[in-house]
């Protein structure tokens, strides 16, 4: 059976003055695969010879083979450069063919733009055309591997105000930064470096932005630091500032910013005045 978007061995039935036909293994000869003449430049082949490759779709829908190699196949997942947006229909994707992978508009999560890499799965539709999607849940996988407090690299691909930031761990593996854990604004396709705090049973992984309190508290509190620097007296924090005020202005939360503070007292670097907010040591 012929497996379009797979790479598969097929034997070569003929020749003709196109290139060769592929044994579609059915009744009709016509049903045979043809693969192109500039397919076989450098290539000395003869019929009844098995080779192994791609199935797919032309521009006038015609099943076509080819010995080119892909950045995806259908039923993985990949980044994958826009070369051209039709506003009215979708993007089109360069995978490595002359006909490039039509992402539909309705497959698009968030903004995209020319030029930008989109992490997509690659799927047959129901006219057994090769599309992409930016809604690659189903394609993802569970991972055992990693353990708790392992930092992990991957790609914001969904956000979910209530549930938090679904993230594709090395753009293969489930993840998701709980709302609660949540200290910062994302936007689709962002390469996000986290830490896993729970592999859950079904392998799942749950993510923080920040790294253990110990090697976390070194960057929180330069990232003080410069604030206080550029606010100067109008630095109006205290440990009595609300957790949103904290975060929406640090982008960490209220604990972190204590623990923060309490290692920039302990240095002498900063210090509090009378009424509790904290000021530089000059």
């Amino acid at each position: 059976m012929i497996k379009v978007g797979k790479r598969q061995k097929m034997t070569i039935a003929s020749f003709a003055a196109v290139g060769a036909y592929l044994d579609a293994k059915t009744e009709d000869e016509k049903d045979n695969i043809l693969l192109p003449n500039n397919e076989l430049e450098g290539r000395e082949l003869e019929a009844g010879d098995e080779v192994d490759v791609l199935i797919y779709r032309d521009s006038e829908d015609r099943l076509i083979a080819t010995f080119r190699k892909t950045e995806a196949l259908v039923g993985t997942v990949a980044k994958l450069k826009v070369n051209d947006i039709n506003e009215d229909l979708g993007a089109f994707l360069n995978w490595g063919l002359n006909k490039d992978l039509f992402l539909p508009n309705s497959q698009i999560e968030g903004d995209i733009e020319i030029g930008q890499e989109v992490l997509v799965g690659v799927y047959e539709d129901s006219k057994e055309r090769l599309s992409a999607t930016m809604k690659i849940y189903s394609y993802l996988l569970p991972n055992n591997d990693y353990k708790k407090n392992d930092m992990v690299t991957g790609t914001v691909y969904r956000i979910n105000d209530e549930i938090g930031v679904f993230v594709a761990v090395d753009d293969r593996y489930f993840g998701l930064i709980p709302k609660s854990e949540c200290y910062k604004t994302y936007n689709i396709g962002d390469v996000v470096e986290t830490r896993v705090i729970r592999v859950r049973e079904d392998g799942k992984l749950d993510l923080a932005e920040k790294a253990l309190a110990y090697m976390q508290m070194g960057e929180d509190s330069q990232l003080i630091l410069e604030k206080m620097k550029l606010l100067k007296g109008q630095f109006r924090f205290t440990d009595s500032s609300s957790p949103e005020s904290i975060r929406d202005y640090f982008g960490i939360s209220k604990k972190a910013f204590k623990r923060a503070m309490g290692s920039l007292l302990k240095a002498e670097k900063v210090t509090k005045d009378e009424k509790g907010f904290y000021i530089l040591v000059k």
